[in-house]
């Protein structure tokens, strides 16, 4: 499979603003693509815009929520009428809590999956018809190990990152005929302001000495998607986790529960 160059790309990355997100639209841009940037908080895109200091065709903002069926589909509608196309979909705009399943209302897990599965999923689906005609097409979805082993305090947030994983595997095999790439990349704990945003804290955040930082995972997923590779499963510690949950899966529960 050759190898993808993004100079020229037009990508749209979500939860731009800070974070994983920030970081690839700064690489992304340094790799000569062209990027459509949205998150809610003006201001920090407003700064994203000025730390770049690139042309408006090579980045435009969108403030905006992708939980709001508006906010999709004018971004469908600015790549369209401002690149004539769209040959790349990010979907890092993503939330949590850290709390007992039973303590917590309603409200939290459907929350959750506004953000981190129905958002990134009817994204796609208004993205679809431009990516069909793009140029080495992807759709790169930002799970997380936790879409593949659960943890306690973290169940809404775990189950989001399960259906996600669900989804970007079947659509996978679905446009695999289409030519567009459906990539997965499930980081670790990642060093970034992810947990300053959660919803909900009721209990206490493990820290992982292991843990990357933005900068370091979006340099990982950029190199990802110039060698078109569809699975990225970040740090030794998250691929140990990965086989304990599966040599020793009732251990590993023990472990978890303690």
């Amino acid at each position: 499979m050759s190898r993808r160059e993004l100079r020229g790309c037009r990508i749209i990355v979500t939860g731009a603003s800070s974070g994983i997100g920030y970081e690839l639209t700064q690489q992304l841009l340094a790799a000569g693509a062209n990027v459509l940037a949205t998150a809610r908080r003006a201001d920090r895109l407003q700064a994203l815009a000025t730390d770049v200091a690139v042309g408006q065709q090579r980045l435009m903002i969108h403030p905006g929520d992708v939980t709001d069926a508006a906010t999709r589909s004018e971004l469908v509608e600015i790549a369209r009428q401002a690149w004539d196309g769209l040959d790349g979909v990010i979907n890092n705009a993503g939330t949590g809590a850290i709390g007992r399943f039973d303590q917590a209302e309603e409200s939290r897990v459907r929350q959750i999956f506004e953000v981190n599965f129905f958002a990134p999923v009817e994204l796609t689906r208004l993205a679809l018809p431009l990516l069909s005609a793009g140029q080495t097409p992807f759709v790169t979805n930002i799970g997380s190990v936790l879409g593949h082993v659960a943890m306690p305090m973290k169940s809404e947030y775990c189950a989001s990152k399960f259906a996600l994983r669900g989804w970007s595997d079947a659509l996978a095999s679905e446009l695999r005929g289409r030519g567009i790439d459906v990539v997965w990349v499930a980081p670790n704990t990642t060093r970034s302001e992810f947990f300053d945003n959660l919803i909900e804290v009721n209990g206490q955040a493990a820290v992982n000495p292991l843990s990357m930082s933005s900068e370091q995972v979006a340099r990982k997923i950029v190199a990802a998607l110039q060698r078109r590779r569809t699975r990225l499963l970040l740090t030794a510690s998250g691929r140990g986790l990965l086989v304990a949950d599966f040599v020793f899966p009732r251990l590993l529960r023990r472990l978890l529960s303690r």
